[in-house]
Parts: C-alpha cells; structure tokens; sequence
C-alpha cells in the first residue's frame, strides 16, 4: 500500500503514463518534491487537489494590519503557500503586543511590524513573496494598494480605517475578509462587492470618537484575536479555491466566555451610502482626520 509522498509522487508518475488523467492530478506534475512533501496534506484532500494547490501559489492577499488579527491570518496564508502576501502597517512592536501578536518576539521590540512579520514568514515559507508596505492606509494610496491584490484582509484596530478599507474594496469591487475583536468576542464578515452587503450596510457611519474604547483602553484576551485572524485565513483559502460556503450576507460572532459562535444574517442595504443603489459616497473619507476638525 503507498502512503504519504509515496502515494502523492505515485499519482503524478501514473499522471504521466496516462494523459487522459484527472487534470487537478495533473497539475501535480509541476510540483517540486519539496513542495509536495510540504503541501501533501492539502493536494490529498478532494477539495483541494494540485490544481487548488496551485491556485493559491499564485495568489495575491492584502493584510491590512500585522498586529493581533494580521499576526494568525498572514501565518496561515503564508503556511498555506500564498503566492504574494502583502503586509501593511506602520507601527513598530511594542512590549504590550507581545501578549497575542505572535508573529513578534522579544528581540523585535522596536522594528517595524511588517518587518518582524516578514522575517518570520519568509523562514516559514521560502514559497510565499512577502512585500512590506511600511505606511498607513489614506484616501490617497489604498485604492493604488489593493489594485495589485485578489483579495484584502482587513486586520485593522480602528473604525476610521475599517470603514476607508470597506469603502475603497467596495469602489474597487475588491473581496475584503473583515474581522474585529473587542475584550472576549470576535466577529468576522466576508464582502464580496456587487454580490453581498458591505460593511456599511450594517454600521451606516464610523461611531463619535471616544464612544467605543480600544483595545488598549478596554483589553482583549490575546487568543480571541488568533481565533478570528484564522478564520480570515481560512474565508481567504476558500475564496481562493472557490469552495464552501462563504460568510458573505452572514456576521460570525464568537464569544469566548460562553465558548459558541452564532451566525446572524446581514441583508444588503439598497439605500446603502456606498454600496446601495444610489451611493451618496462616492469618493473616499479619511475619518480621523474629518473627526479631528470637528
């Protein structure tokens, strides 16, 4: 009996003696033998195959953010062999993010983020191309940003850039896998432009600065954030793979206290301000800035 790489390299041989055989098997025949020793478990399940295999080494993820949600998200992607996986943010690691950022370390403290992030990522998986962007997201750059990427993960902290990220995915009919964590829940919402709600179409307008405290002000349990940056991940891979049942017109909400998720139904907003029948937003808002003339 052939198991493991035995049983996978026994495919593309057999592949290669019998052309009319299954296509997704085919693809196989590209591989290395380091890259079917590594994504073995993937190109055996049904799913997912050679062919889905190679559709995520040629795929393109934005993460907007390296911080608690980006950390697990970008880990996974880079683990599952993303092609190209861009990194965002414009912070550097600080003590305090040690507690559920874990693609930082102690002797990061004071690099950049996506620095530390890259350094890890590229050790993880020589396959992945990590791209650094070492800036913060604004109405002039992100629709220049996202162009170049399939797909965006919205790994943010804030409301103001949440709600750029939804708007500039929405305007450039981007998928963008949002997710958001606040002491001991989560939630996360796939938005796929034209075909599902948009953000905005359950949070209308950003909250008044100071009503909803941050991270930093109200806390978080570290591994709460790990549980929703995965879930990004794996919304990414079956996006790319076009597989499952995606959280599109769906709110998955975890809470970790009573330990059970729920799922609450999102309809589209017809008189959405940016993804409705007659948007009235029509060019990009930097919020904090509009909040800090106010």
């Amino acid at each position: 009996m052939e198991h493991g790489l035995d049983f996978l390299r026994g495919m593309t041989t057999r592949a290669a003696r019998h052309p009319s055989f299954h296509q997704t098997e085919h693809a196989m025949f590209q591989f290395t033998d380091k890259q079917i020793e590594r994504y073995s478990r993937h190109i055996i399940l049904p799913q997912v195959g050679g062919k889905g295999q190679k559709k995520i080494l040629s795929s393109r993820v934005l993460v907007l953010g390296a911080g608690g949600l980006g950390s697990p998200a970008a880990y996974y992607l880079a683990a599952a062999g993303v092609g190209t996986l861009g990194l965002v943010d414009n912070d550097v690691v600080d003590h305090s993010n040690l507690q559920r950022q874990i693609l930082h370390a102690t002797p990061d403290v004071g690099t950049y983020k996506t620095t530390s992030a890259a350094r890890k990522l590229h050790k993880l998986n020589p396959d992945c191309r990590i791209l650094e962007y070492i800036m913060r997201v604004k109405s002039g750059n992100i629709l220049d940003l996202i162009e170049k990427y399939d797909i965006v993960l919205d790994g943010t902290d804030n409301f103001p850039t949440r709600f750029l990220i939804n708007d500039a995915c929405v305007m450039a009919k981007k998928p963008l896998i949002h997710a958001g964590v606040f002491r001991f829940e989560g939630q996360a919402m796939t938005i796929l432009p034209g075909s599902g709600p948009c953000y905005r179409c359950l949070f209308p307008e950003p909250p008044p600065p100071g009503l909803v405290p941050s991270c930093q002000e109200a806390g978080i349990l570290g591994c709460v954030a790990g549980v929703l940056g995965t879930l990004q991940a794996v919304e990414a891979l079956k996006l790319i793979l076009g597989i499952g049942d995606l959280l599109v017109g769906k709110m998955l909400i975890f809470d970790a206290l009573e330990m059970q998720f729920r799922r609450v139904t999102v309809p589209r907003n017809p008189e959405c301000p940016v993804c409705g029948e007659h948007p009235t937003i029509t060019k990009l808002i930097d919020y904090d800035e509009a909040c800090e003339l106010t």
